[in-house]
Parts: C-alpha cells; structure tokens; sequence
C-alpha cells in the first residue's frame, strides 16, 4: 500500500497533488507544531507584472498544532485573495469553470485554517479527478516524534512504499524504515512547463495557475513525474 504523509497546505502547489495522486491514501498531518511563513497560510500565484503572495494572516502560538490554528475572525483577508485571483486569472481559458466554487469556499467563515484549506484540497482534487483516500492523522493511534511517528502511521496503515519529499532525506532515519520493511521513495519532482498568462513561464505558483490554463489536462501535466 502507497502511502503519503503531509502537512496541508493553502491552495497547494502541483507537486501537493501529485504525491497525493500516487498514493492509495494519504494522510494529512495536522498535529504536528504548525510554523510561521510556511506553506500553511499562504501561496503564489502570477499577476501581469510579477508573481505575488496570497498569505492569510494568522495569528499563532507557540507549540500551537496545525489543527487548532484559527482563522482571523475580519475576514478582508478573503476579500483581497478573490481580488488578486480575479484580476490574474479572468482571462484565462477555465477561469470561469472554476473560480465560482473556489470563491465561495474562500468566503466562507470556517472557524479553523485547516478547515479552508482542506476543503480547497478537497475540491481541487474533484477536479483533477483525483480520488485518494484522505485520514487525518490526529485520528491515528501513532505514537512518537520525526521518523518513529512516521513508521507508526505507516504501520498503522499497512504502508509497504512511503513517498516523500527530497529535503526529507536530511533528516529521515532510513535505517528505521528499512527495519521495518517499508520502502522509501524521494518524489524528485520535474516540474512541468505549460500555458500560461503574461509572458514567460513562471513554475511552483498554487495549482489553480494550471488549472486555470489547462482545465482538464490539468491532471496529465502534473503527473508525468516518473516515480
């Protein structure tokens, strides 16, 4: 069984979608200390001049888990989102396909930053056609930090090949894996050029820039990382 294992992010970039596209579940690893800056809150996308953040602003604490991140209750944050979107992307080819829903969810007064993020995530892979099994981690039984959390998912679950990404090898004890017969691929990401607005190509912008341009090729261009 393939198994992922990540933190979740803000309207994720393509290679989110292709870890979670080769797995046969994948588990989103929301209690585990969230981090300022990160990809948690926040993404890129491409304006007519440049690429530009889209960042939530969140207030957090320190030792805080991902899940108990709250939203900020003034919500012009969204405003200032669906704006940016808006101007970026109203002229491309499948704008009008997707933004309505896009924008509804990133109105909507969630509580909790996991809660908007998951339902992006979850409406992003409806629509590349994407159809893994998603677990929360904080429903696992899994016990210990770094690597020997890891491997207790991963046996939890039954895991035989566990994807990750390249900078986890600084810091994955891969003796611990091999004990425990589960098999360690690096994602290697290549990423894919395709159409884009304004001007010469721009790569690990959020994945609604492909969708966007691409609709429903979306899925074939991301995934052609041969793993």
């Amino acid at each position: 069984m393939k198994l992922v294992i990540l933190q979740p992010g803000y309207l994720p970039w393509l290679g989110f979608f292709d870890q979670m596209n080769w797995a046969d579940i994948f588990v989103i690893y929301d209690d585990v200390q969230y981090t300022k800056n990160d990809w948690r809150n926040r993404n890129q996308i491409k304006t007519a001049n440049r690429k530009t953040w889209l960042t939530i602003p969140i207030q957090s604490h320190l030792g805080q888990l991902i899940k108990d991140i709250k939203l900020p209750e003034n919500y012009t944050w969204s405003k200032n989102h669906i704006k940016s979107i808006q101007y970026s992307y109203t002229k491309s080819k499948y704008f009008n396909q997707y933004f309505p829903k896009i924008k509804d969810i990133i109105e909507t007064k969630y509580k909790y930053l996991i809660q908007l993020n998951v339902a992006l995530i979850l409406y992003l892979n409806q629509i590349l056609g994407i159809q893994t099994k998603i677990i929360y981690s904080s429903s696992l039984n899994s016990k210990g930090e770094k690597t020997e959390r890891l491997i207790s998912i991963c046996r939890e679950l039954g895991a035989t090949d566990y994807l990750t990404g390249d900078a986890a090898q600084n810091y994955l004890n891969m003796t611990l894996f091999k004990e425990n017969n589960i098999h360690v691929k690096y994602q290697n990401y290549k990423h894919p050029i395709y159409s884009q607005l304004w001007g010469n190509f721009i790569p690990y912008l959020s994945i609604i820039d492909l969708l966007f341009n691409c609709g429903p090729e979306s899925l074939n261009i991301l995934s052609k990382t041969d793993k």
